[in-house]
């Protein structure tokens, strides 16, 4: 057996940065924009906008975290720091399910841009792979396995060549569609054609809350990265307001760019019509190279992105594993200073994700709820930290926690709830039930009862919280039955959220159970 190592410092804020950059733009950008627009219209541009707003708020509390503790597989082990290992198991699993199948999924979009090339990687009339394009979609998963086996600063070199290319090309596309903009495609139908809750359905379903969701891989390599007091905040920041604009100007420009008889009708069906938007305005357009080379991008960027999460799922492995004591997957090398154990893992279920689900499209509704419940516990630790650790030191310390707390709490749940029933059932429902799997499989032991029934008084709020939800979920307009209207619904699950809130930021951790010492070699 190797040596256990220790995470090595190796990460500037110029690899932060990227680290943040390159893992928000990845497939995203690259399918969500018609997706956005045949569900809200023109009002899409506001779903940007309130996206970008609220993974700001969520990126605020999470600087505070990975500044006092920067720890590998920070994410997941937060919510253990504040509230035991019963709520950072929870954390853990679902935040595990979403970093996997975030690798799949952008091995996934890789090969069905490439396919404009190469016909043969998709299914005809279909965006399922043929073998061929599974193949493909395994190449680049063992190529994503390879960059991130021998070292940390090997991947992130990889990582700070492949982002330049990758931001060079959205920004080409917005100078050129911004350059055949029409403003009466905004007006055709109105701004909002399909209302608020067009608005609100973009956001957690169009790929929105999909395409912001980088915030994660900066936290979870804390324990690698150089002056992390400093080199995470600035990170964090940085990506969030660099992506807001870029999204944003995007949208815009796809909106403004298509003719406008195309949308004379309506803008239902522009999705299908634009299945891969920004290759295929490019061709109304008359614009061939700009085709070629946004498919070039689309082959790129989210390769770069499944690499990122490959990276970043071994650490919140690592930490989920410390979390229910799975020694074997907390195993670092020696030489290289990355938990390989973890690494093999993520490769594992990073192919598993490819089996099952064979298009972008079905992945990112579910991925986008399970990052944002994880979103979620971040300003309630933030909180309970606050009570339970007030001497810890803070070098980012968020102000006006009291309104932005609760604000961000809210806002995270609002986006889970608008994800639909038909996800919340199941996903909550299996959140549920590995509660009560973890609560029987430690029960057996006498000796450590007491120590159970605190994690369960410490984590109940959860448990209330998901049921909570998917009362509303059933009942609401978000595909379930309308019994309660909108937007009563969404109200609901704001007022729920709330006192959830409140409950859970005094049900952490007292003073004398904490344990926030750094063992990982940082």
């Amino acid at each position: 057996m190797a040596a256990q190592g220790k995470f090595r410092k190796t990460l500037t804020l110029t690899d932060l940065t990227f680290i943040g950059l390159g893992s928000i733009f990845g497939s995203g950008w690259l399918f969500a924009a018609s997706h956005v627009a045949s569900m809200a219209g023109p009002a899409g541009i506001l779903s940007w906008v309130f996206g970008g707003v609220a993974v700001f708020l969520l990126g605020l509390v999470y600087c505070e975290l990975g500044a006092a503790l920067p720890r590998a597989g920070g994410v997941v082990r937060y919510p253990e720091y504040s509230h035991g290992p019963l709520l950072g198991s929870l954390m853990g699993f679902i935040t595990l399910i979403a970093f996997s199948s975030l690798i799949a999924i952008e091995a996934v979009a890789s090969r069905q841009y490439a396919a404009a090339w190469f016909p043969s990687l998709t299914q005809a009339g279909s965006t399922s792979p043929t073998l061929l394009g599974w193949a493909v979609q395994f190449g680049l998963l063992v190529l994503f396995f390879l960059l991130n086996y021998f070292s940390v600063k090997s991947f992130a070199i990889s990582n700070n060549i492949v982002s330049v290319f990758k931001f060079m090309v959205p920004v080409l596309v917005i100078v050129l569609l911004l350059a055949h903009f029409d403003g009466d495609n905004l007006r055709v139908q109105g701004f909002a054609p399909y209302g608020v809750a067009g608005v609100q359905a973009a956001i957690s379903t169009g790929g929105i809350i999909f395409a912001y969701l980088g915030l994660t891989p900066i936290v979870s390599v804390a324990s690698e990265v150089r002056d992390p007091q400093r080199t995470i905040p600035f990170a964090l920041i940085l990506s969030i307001l660099l992506s807001t604009a870029i999204y944003v100007l995007l949208q815009v420009s796809f909106l403004g760019s298509i003719p406008t008889a195309q949308v004379a009708t309506g803008w239902a069906g522009i999705d299908t019509l634009y299945s891969l938007p920004y290759r295929d305005i490019a061709l109304v357009l008359g614009l061939g190279w700009l085709a070629w080379l946004v498919v070039a991008d689309a082959v790129v960027s989210p390769s770069g992105t499944g690499n990122i999460y490959m990276s970043a799922t071994p650490r919140v492995i690592y930490g989920w594993a410390r979390s229910i004591g799975i020694k074997s997957l907390t195993r670092v090398d020696a030489k290289s200073g990355i938990p390989r154990p973890a690494l093999w893992l993520s490769f594992a279920l990073s192919v598993f994700w490819t089996l099952p689900f064979p298009s972008w499209e079905k992945l990112i509704g579910v991925v986008s709820a399970a990052l944002m419940l994880s979103y979620a516990a971040a300003p309630v630790t933030v909180a309970a930290l606050r009570r339970s650790a007030p001497g810890l030191a803070r070098p980012f310390r968020v102000r006006a926690l009291a309104l932005l707390g609760p604000l961000s709490f809210i806002v995270a749940a609002l986006i889970v709830y608008w994800s639909r029933w038909e996800t919340l059932s199941w996903l909550l429902g299996l959140q549920v039930l590995m509660f009560a799997g973890y609560v029987l499989y430690r029960l057996p032991s006498q000796a450590g009862r007491a120590k159970l029934l605190r994690q369960v008084q410490c984590a109940q709020w959860l448990i209330v919280f998901y049921v909570l939800v998917m009362v509303v979920s059933y009942l609401g307009t978000f595909g379930g039955i309308g019994a309660i209207p909108h937007p009563w619904d969404t109200l609901l699950v704001g007022v729920v959220s709330f006192g959830v809130y409140l409950w859970a930021a005094r049900s952490g951790l007292r003073s004398d159970e904490l344990a926030l010492e750094d063992d990982d070699g940082a």
